[in-house]
């Protein structure tokens, strides 16, 4: 996997040293040997990951940590920390400013690069939801992005899956101050709760008695209910082949025992605001679509989603020789409403009848606001027997209670006229369809109104 790696220190043959070890990995490599000119690239868009110093004149590296992830444009790239500092206070420190991980020199090859390419990879996947996120903009949604970042990480839903009860009950202790725990002892059961509960993170135990650990990181990040949790390891020090193997698996971060608590701390609060920050993005990108194919008023699909799938379900019923029926229902003399009550009142009408016309028919029927006060139903395996049956079942419910408006003040009659045509010949459009169905609408209007006619035969 390649990447823009941008290393930041203000000793020259320090950024060679991880250039070359970089680019023999195939990575592009940008440098900066201060703080601002570290700031400024990544404003630009310019890398993926940054590798920083701490001790560097004028701006350190926890000040260029903490502005990069401030900033909810930069926040996403992931910062590692490579420095000689090796202090347990000076990694919560880093990670605290908000540093993704902290790698003290001299740094091992095989581990800056596993690490490197972990990040990178959680990176691309974020990168694509801020992408589509970023549209929501436009949409006057706010800014997502922004939104996102605000999150502290307290509070979160852990996961502990760890069968030792001395290091359970340490880790739960420090954990519960500032988060809501469940411990996990069986593997499996850890496997169903995470599924079930999707907390923020799960915290794995390599050492587990009786079950593979990696296994079980391996199986959350393969499973579509848990991949997007985050996953930290705990394991021994003289398990860097495992870890290796667990950041290649997709796993998120890991502590090596003894474990730190305030690094502990640390590192929990930078996964569950990541995950947090994920979920914002993805709950943005929904909300986004919803947007682009839901009528703002009615709850109904709109004339998007009804284009862009009645041409599937008419090709659909003639490959497999099935009925499907249309209707286009529109509400009588709506205008005398917008006159006489004014628009808010349309607007409660318009709002009943779609929820009418909802609840009088089945799952699998579009139900579309077509346009004004016209909805469209494409019902799916319906012959247009049963689709007049529905039509009149819907015409009923209509006039039979008064429409409520000016917020249950007044009650006013609404009636609503319903054409009704089904398709019957091979080379049937929606168009075709449609238009039958039209063509009997204005004659049910012709012929007093509050009516269902059925269009004619093609």
């Amino acid at each position: 996997m390649t990447a823009r790696v941008l290393v930041v220190d203000d000793l020259l043959p320090n950024v060679k040293l991880l250039e070359a070890r970089l680019t023999a990995e195939y990575f592009d490599v940008l440098t900066a040997t201060n703080g601002p000119d570290a700031i400024a690239i990544c404003d630009q868009g310019l890398c993926d990951i940054v590798l920083t110093d701490v001790m560097m004149p004028g701006m350190d590296g926890f000040e260029v940590t903490r502005r990069i992830k401030s900033n909810p444009m930069t926040a996403h790239i992931p910062v590692v920390m490579v420095t000689a500092l090796d202090q347990p206070s000076d990694r919560v420190k880093g990670l605290e400013a908000g540093a993704d991980d902290f790698l003290t020199k001299p740094v091992n090859e095989i581990s800056l690069i596993a690490r490197v390419r972990s990040l990178v990879r959680l990176k691309s996947v974020t990168d694509e939801l801020r992408s589509r996120a970023a549209t929501s903009r436009d949409a006057g949604m706010g800014d997502p992005l922004v939104q996102a970042v605000a999150d502290t990480g307290a509070g979160g839903r852990i996961l502990l899956v760890d069968d030792r009860p001395g290091s359970s009950e340490r880790l739960m202790s420090t954990l519960s101050q500032h988060h809501v725990v469940t411990l996990a002892t069986d593997p499996q059961q850890a496997l169903f709760a995470a599924s079930d509960d999707t907390p923020d993170l799960v915290i794995v135990s390599l050492d587990l008695a009786s079950y593979d650990g990696l296994r079980l990181c391996s199986q959350l990040r393969s499973v579509e209910s848990t991949r997007h949790i985050g996953v930290l390891m705990l394991a021994e020090a003289e398990d860097n082949a495992r870890i290796l193997r667990g950041l290649d698996l997709g796993v998120n971060d890991y502590l090596v025992r003894p474990i730190d608590r305030n690094e502990l701390l640390a590192r929990v609060r930078t996964q569950v605001r990541r995950k947090r920050y994920a979920d914002r993005l993805r709950e943005t990108v929904h909300a986004t679509i919803e947007l682009a194919i839901v009528d703002a008023l009615t709850g109904l699909h709109n004339r998007r989603y009804l284009d862009s799938h009645f041409g599937a379900l008419v090709e659909d019923a003639l490959n497999r020789g099935r009925p499907l029926s249309a209707l286009v229902l529109d509400v009588d003399k709506f205008k005398a409403v917008n006159d006489t009550h004014g628009h808010d009142a349309g607007d409660e009408v318009l709002k009943e009848f779609a929820l009418r016309v909802r609840k009088s028919l089945r799952g699998p029927d579009l139900v579309a606001r077509f346009g004004g006060e016209e909805l469209v139903v494409v019902m799916p395996d319906t012959p247009i027997e049963t689709a007049q049956l529905a039509a009149e079942r819907i015409r009923s419910r209509i006039e039979q209670d008064p429409f409520s408006i000016h917020k249950g003040a007044d009650l006013i009659p609404v009636t609503v006229s319903i054409g009704v045509a089904a398709v019957t010949r091979l080379d049937e459009t929606p168009e075709t369809l449609l238009k039958r169905a039209d063509q009997a609408l204005y004659q049910a209007k012709a012929e007093g109104r509050n009516r269902v006619i059925l269009g004619r035969a093609a």
